[in-house]
């Protein structure tokens, strides 16, 4: 008899399986091997529990690709997980999850986000409170139309199943969490985000996390092969470090996965995977009008629908 999605261990095989996809997908187009560094927490810390970080670092394609697993169990949520119930505050909790930042060498390749994950609350003397979360976002250094409308099509076509409600919610719940709120800018060229997702019940979460999941890598690769070629010099390079640094600047000051696992007593290296290994900042920079560079502020970091 099949296992019930309800059962974490169900859930917890999909993201191992997830994980170990994805990162094959990577080491065939990089042609490098990720590291893979398997962790334990000990009784006595915060925290309990194990996981999986795989990182790619130095290589032909990617200058840095992380792609985390984790299931950890503790005795309190965090603030950053009840801010939006706050009747659970203080309920012992299980999360489990995938996670992955990329970080291209050519500066024409996006940078890529995807997470998915489950969260279970379990409140003393009442029933366990299971809800869902995950999405991905395209961050490009250099836009590109096309690339726009392929990634938010996957992303479009992955919820589709669940409502047509879905995708328009969660692209712009995902326009208005990717969003530097001290620079008045959009991350990137956006996609998909949802959080606290219970709706339809647990097997209903359980499969919507995955249809988001298995869309990854269709509406990833496509753009890392058509973009991976293309000429680049020193200016590319400078306005892909640069561009790195507002990354920097949302996960550390604004995301709620960063928080919540510093808050819970996390594995710090495992959490900041997402960060470049190099990046810069300048006073006022602005771009050349008419430049690329401009085009990318004007046309594409900016709240737009994609698709018609």
């Amino acid at each position: 008899m099949q296992r019930q999605p309800s059962d974490p261990q169900a859930v917890g095989d999909y993201l191992r399986g997830l994980q170990q996809s994805i990162v094959a997908a990577i080491e065939a187009a990089d042609g490098g091997t990720a590291v893979r560094d398997a962790w334990h927490k000990a009784p006595d810390e915060p925290l309990q529990g194990s996981g999986l970080t795989c990182i790619l670092e130095g290589g032909e394609l990617f200058e840095r690709a992380g792609c985390g697993f984790s299931q950890v169990r503790g005795p309190k949520l965090p603030p950053s997980a009840t801010q939006n119930r706050p009747e659970l505050a203080g309920a012992p909790f299980e999360a489990m999850g995938v996670s992955l930042v990329f970080h291209p060498r050519n500066p024409y390749v996006p940078i890529v986000h995807m997470n998915v994950r489950m969260l279970a609350a379990l409140p003393a003397g009442g029933e366990p409170v299971c809800w869902f979360g995950g999405g991905m976002d395209l961050t490009p250094c250099y836009g590109f139309e096309e690339d726009a409308l392929h990634f938010h099509t996957v992303c479009r076509d992955a919820l589709a199943p669940f409502g047509e409600d879905k995708y328009p919610r969660f692209k712009t719940w995902c326009d208005e969490y990717f969003f530097l709120k001290h620079r008045n800018e959009q991350r990137g060229i956006g996609g998909i985000f949802f959080d606290d997702f219970a709706e339809g019940g647990v097997d209903n979460g359980f499969a919507l996390i995955r249809s988001v999941g298995d869309a990854f890598l269709p509406a990833y690769l496509p753009l890392v092969e058509r973009r991976r070629g293309m000429a680049w010099g020193e200016r590319e390079r400078a306005f892909q470090l640069y561009r790195r640094g507002r990354y920097v600047e949302f996960n550390l000051v604004w995301d709620r996965g960063t928080h919540f696992g510093l808050q819970s007593g996390g594995r710090t290296e495992s959490i900041l995977l997402s960060m470049p290994p190099q990046a810069s900042w300048a006073y006022r920079r602005e771009p050349e009008p008419g430049s690329p560079e401009a085009a990318l502020y004007s046309d594409f970091i900016v709240r737009r629908a994609w698709l018609p």
